[in-house]
């Protein structure tokens, strides 16, 4: 087998392909559970397997990875092999797993035509059954089915596998992930049946409302099987295979109507039962249909994780994702970039989710060999593509969740991907293919590239793009490639804080109907709960294993954090994904139905008007029953209150009616919100004449303590206050490092030294109404800087307001950083608190984080959070926690007095326990040290998130202009 792991060959002994999914009357026998175990270091040293002695092996769990389970580490890259490039060859040092386990046949099984089923084995597997060797494959994410009705006994009998980490087959298996061998799926024993394949082909004409269905049965031989169906939903029973029946008033099936039918299928004395959906997918002048309906895919990439299991999921985890994704508003997920395990489509098909199903073929690794050797451009690899495409689309052809193929992720061209798309077309010309990578898109229905800027999104959609290098002398192609819909397989990189700007796209997207869906790149952090030898908790990432290459942090990009909590990212992309809009102006609701199949009947709406964030009155809203795409404005009648002190806002949802399989009733799925009005401001005192007193080495402003020779703040009354200075430095966030080189702005800050500003204090200027503390903060080494005025004017016994005025000195944009263009993290003052402050309440943005271009998902109100509760813990720190658009903050604690902070317009606030650069100094979260103070940040404004970690740059809009600038608060010490 060593042999045969170092070759383009495929596998050996494996039998034809087939679907899987219909529950038969011939039993199955599940084989998971405890086995005995070996490792070795090298596909050499494992010595002879069968009859081997086990009695001294340890012992592991199926499925599992024997990396996660004490054996050694698991090994993560982005896009490098860890073997040297030499296709088919791998090195010698190949950690090789033997699993030996034993079993009793049931009583009366039935041996002919038995087989073993292993739905997943990595990276490479070698069988043998009661000492004969029947097979071995390569394809680490696809079933492989071994006939071993022969060697089946009576009573006892011995399975053992060997399982090597890497194999020929590896060079196709480079996708964005963790390296984790073994036996990481079910492995299941299917007793010899009649009905050996069933193909379901079930479409559905929208002009009459009829379903199409021909049902193909084939026997164990591979040939056709005579034998009747049943559709009992339908009142359709007895009716012949192989045949086409048109069937009246079928409900098609759509990801927002999931109807599903049960088949039963009978021939030669068994039967088995398959749940179908009748439905067409079309690709109608450039734009993808589904029964006749355009569609787009508000989706994501979805890599199968769990934080201590890998790749090995248990049906509650892809329960758990399905349900997740339903109740944040997507409705599409690209399997990336392999299939996944079938009980995962199963749930897609029961719970409605349209899938972009992706072959087990990535090659990225031979970027580093520029692209020679390349497998689908080497005719010796094209029988292992076919094979590990025909057993993708076998096992999972009739699940109507499957609207797409993607023939493989990120592998260039050749003569391997001519002859896959021939073999899918030939095989199932009901779904249309993807394939993204190759540059002239000739094996493709779409038009699709990836992490695109929001101007060439929009060109996209006008059809106004560029030409693409490789078809620049094909106009032919060139107009082809044009007229295609266009398919966002990886945009928005959910890496750390972020992503941002999906408002931005979702705006664009909603512009053409060319654009057919867009995944934002992932679901789930790839990560390992770990735990420190002093009891620190952390999660591990590629850069914490021992071993080169790795892809460090790179695999900490999803929506959902490692233990599966939603990151406010996912919140962001819930809300730009609602299924409904709802426009609030004065007292007009309109609402629009983003639905594209099914009409709002299931939905109930209701209103809630505030004032200062306050509840004043909240009632139900007659909302029309709407079809999709349809708006309708409704006049809302409210109390007849108006006027008082600060902003009135009505707030108007959308919640499903009553209980459905994927949410309870009152789910929230869509909200609006409008201003009525902005109220009287907040009464403040005029400054009174004589609030200034100098009292030898303090001033006094009103309630405000200052050192009378730097200008250092000391107190507000009985409330110490300190650290007062200008801030504009952030914990980068994984955005702001950009990918390598590439839109690596925390780079260009830490060149000029924004990270190491310092603050000289120019002088006071004192007078009988104000204070001026005259300054300027600038980076060591660089010869421009900020200059400052913090002017202080006493408001009354309580009360003080700060006018900050930020000026520009120096060539801002002609820095030792080249053509760079400086920008700025923040702009903000920071101060020092006391630890014994609590909370935070606050009037503007919230409940959760936001930032300038990441703030749909919070909403305007009064929201109240312990401090220790603002921040997220980001698997590797960084900046987060802030809340945008503040109107008032007040900050209270036990014992204490608080401080109440009213800005002249909305701000930025974040208040944590540490400061920014003690953020940045950390690569855990468990290194954060928790500072005996309380840091409050007013911020005129923070950079935007981004989603530069693989994107574009940050757009412009989102940028700190450096420019003369101007704010104001008042602070308040209370009680």
């Amino acid at each position: 087998m060593t042999d045969a792991i170092q070759t383009t060959v495929p596998s050996h002994g494996l039998r034809t392909p087939r679907s899987q999914g219909a529950r038969h009357s011939r039993r199955s026998v599940s084989l998971s559970g405890t086995w005995r175990f070996r490792l070795s270091p090298t596909a050499q040293g494992t010595g002879p397997l069968p009859g081997a002695d086990t009695a001294e092996w340890d012992e592991i769990e199926v499925p599992g990875h024997w990396v996660l389970q004490g054996y050694g580490d698991p090994l993560y890259t982005n896009t490098a092999y860890p073997f040297p490039i030499d296709p088919p060859r791998v090195p010698d040092e190949n950690p090789t797993g033997d699993y030996v386990r034993t079993f009793v046949l049931p009583h009366g099984w039935r041996r002919e035509g038995a087989t073993l089923l292993f739905q997943g084995a990595d990276s490479a597997a070698r069988v043998w059954l009661n000492g004969t060797e029947i097979g071995w494959w390569t394809g680490s994410r696809l079933p492989a089915e071994l006939d071993v009705g022969e060697l089946l006994r009576e009573g006892e009998n011995t399975l053992a596998v060997r399982v090597y980490r890497f194999s020929a087959g590896s060079y196709l298996e480079d996708q964005d992930m963790w390296w984790l061998p073994g036996l990481f799926r079910d492995v299941l024993l299917l007793e010899g049946r009649a009905i050996d394949d069933i193909h379901v082909h079930a479409d559905y004409d929208h002009t009459t409302g009829e379903g199409i269905l021909r049902v193909d049965v084939t026997g164990p031989g591979g040939g056709p099987l005579e034998a009747s169906i049943d559709l009992p939903g339908l009142g359709l029973r007895e009716l012949p295979a192989a045949v086409e029946h048109r069937i009246a008033d079928v409900a098609p099936w759509s990801a927002e109507s999931p109807t599903l039918y049960d088949l039963t299928v009978r021939a030669a004395g068994e039967e088995a039962e398959q749940r179908i959906g009748f439905r067409t997918v079309s690709i109608t002048d450039g734009v993808l249909q589904v029964n006749g309906t355009p569609i787009r895919m508000r989706g994501v990439n979805r890599h199968e994780q769990h934080w201590e299991r890998g790749r090995s999921l248990t049906y509650d985890d892809m329960l758990t994702d399905v349900l997740m994704m339903k109740r944040h508003n997507l409705n599409a997920v690209r399997t990336a970039h392999y299939p996944p395990h079938p009980d995962f489509l199963a749930l897609c098909d029961t719970y409605g989710l349209w899938v972009v199903e992706e072959g087990d073929i990535e090659t990225h690794g031979f970027i580093y060999d520029g692209w020679e050797r390349n497998p689908p451009a080497d005719e010796a690899w094209t029988p292992a593509l076919i094979e590990r495409t025909a057993r993708m689309v076998e096992r999972d052809k009739n699940h109507p969740s499957i609207i797409i193929w993607s023939l493989a992720n990120e592998s260039e061209g050749g003569v391997g991907f001519d002859a896959i798309e021939a073999w899918v077309r030939d095989r199932d010309p009901s779904r249309p293919i993807h394939y993204e990578r190759d540059r002239t898109y000739h094996n493709s229905d779409f038009y699709s590239v990836m992490y695109p800027s929001l101007q060439e999104v929009a060109a996209i959609g006008r059809r106004e793009e560029e030409t693409p290098e490789a078809l620049a002398e094909n106009p032919e192609g060139e107009s082809r490639r044009r007229a295609l819909p266009f398919l966002l397989c990886e945009f928005a990189h959910a890496q750390g804080n972020g992503p941002g700007s999906l408002a931005d796209y979702e705006e664009i997207f909603a512009s053409s109907d060319r654009f057919c869906g867009a995944f934002v790149w992932e679901w789930i952090d790839h990560g390992y709960r770990a735990t420190t030898e002093a009891g620190e908790t952390y999660v591990r990432h590629g850069g914490d294993i021992d071993y080169q290459p790795n892809g460090q942090r790179y695999c900490h990009d999803g929506l959902l954090f490692a233990d599966r909590t939603p990151s406010p990212g996912l919140a962001q992309y819930a809300k730009v994904n609602e299924p409904v809009r709802i426009v609030v102006s004065g007292r007009a609701v309109t609402v629009t139905s983003r639905y594209q199949v099914r009409d709002t009947a299931s939905l109930a709406y209701g209103w809630v008007l505030e004032r200062d964030g306050i509840e004043v009155a909240r009632g139900d809203l007659d909302v029309p029953v709407l079809a999709p795409g349809e708006s309708a404005e409704v006049p809302l009648a409210l109390p007849g209150e108006s006027g008082g002190v600060g902003e009135a806002w009505l707030t108007v949802s959308a919640a499903v009616r009553e209980d459905t399989a994927w949410a309870p009733a009152g789910h929230v799925v869509a909200w609006g919100q409008g201003l009525l009005d902005g109220g009287a401001p907040r009464h403040v005192s005029p400054a009174q004449a004589g609030g200034v007193d100098q009292r030898g080495e303090t001033v006094a402003v009103g309630p405000l303590v200052l050192d009378a020779r730097t200008g250092a703040v000391r107190a507000l009354g009985e409330l110490p206050l300190t650290d007062l200075q200008l801030d504009v430095w952030r914990a980068p966030t994984e955005n702001d490092h950009g990918q390598g080189a590439l839109n690596n702005t925390a780079k260009m800050w830490r060149a000029v030294g924004l990270d190491r500003m310092l603050h000289r204090v120019d002088g006071l200027d004192i007078d009988a109404g104000s204070v001026t503390v005259r300054g300027r903060t600038a980076p060591a080494t660089q010869p421009f800087g900020l200059v400052t005025a913090f002017t202080w004017s006493p408001v009354d016994e309580r009360s003080v307001r700060l006018t900050v005025d930020i000026t520009p000195d120096g060539p801002w944009h002609d820095t030792p950083y080249g053509h760079h263009r400086v920008v700025l993290p923040r702009l903000g003052v920071r101060l020092a608190l006391p630890a014994s402050l609590e909370s935070l309440t606050w009037f503007g943005l919230g409940p959760g984080e936001a930032y300038a271009d990441s703030r749909e998902a919070a909403r305007v109100g009064r929201w109240s959070l312990p401090i220790d509760s603002l921040g997220v813990s980001y698997p590797h720190p960084q900046e987060n926690g802030n809340r945008h658009r503040v109107r008032w903050a007040a900050l209270a604690g036990t014992g204490t007095p608080g401080l109440r902070v009213d800005a002249d317009g909305p701000i930025d606030v974040t208040v944590r326990r540490c400061t920014n650069h003690d953020l940045d100094r950390a690569s855990k979260p468990y290194e954060i040290p928790r500072r005996e103070a309380t840091y409050l940040h007013l911020d005129h404004a923070l950079r935007g998130l981004g989603s530069s970690s693989v994107g574009p740059a940050l757009p412009e809009q989102y940028e700190i202009p450096i420019e003369s600038t101007r704010y104001a608060v008042v602070l308040t010490v209370t009680d």
